[in-house]
């Protein structure tokens, strides 16, 4: 198995539900094992739009056989079966789930890059990182 690590937020709606959500669902996927999971910590939006809700956001230490690019489809199902809709960059969103690391793999495709781009700027995905990635 791979040692998979995943970045989770929420904005809209009953925002500790939505996370609590996602992990059960993604607990419920084939071939993915959750190792570990960070304490939700309510986080200040960063870019997008003006006026935004706080986030809550959490980290996954997970196993997996599954391939990057098909574990990044099942999250995206995840994220359309709890309600998420494509509106502007950095925009609210009911849940918001990234592949932050893949074991020691760098990937760059059009769709997906590991590790995360932005992971390392940002506070909101650091903390609760290091909650699940330090043993």
């Amino acid at each position: 198995m791979i040692i998979c690590y995943l970045g989770i937020g929420s904005n809209l709606g009953n925002r500790r539900a939505n996370i609590k959500l996602a992990i059960q669902k993604i607990r419920l996927l084939n071939s993915i094992k959750v190792i570990k999971a960070s304490r939700i910590m309510e986080t200040f939006p960063v870019g997008g739009p003006d006026g935004q809700q706080k986030f809550l956001n959490a980290a996954l230490k997970i196993g997996t056989n599954l391939a990057p690019a098909i574990l990044l489809n099942k999250l995206k199902t995840i994220e359309k079966e709890l309600g998420r809709r494509k509106t502007v960059r950095n925009g609210p969103r009911v849940i918001d789930l990234d592949i932050l690391l893949y074991g020691e793999r760098l990937i760059k495709t059009k769709k997906l890059t590991i590790p995360h781009p932005h992971m390392f700027k940002r506070g909101f995905v650091i903390k609760p990182l290091s909650e699940v990635i330090c043993d």
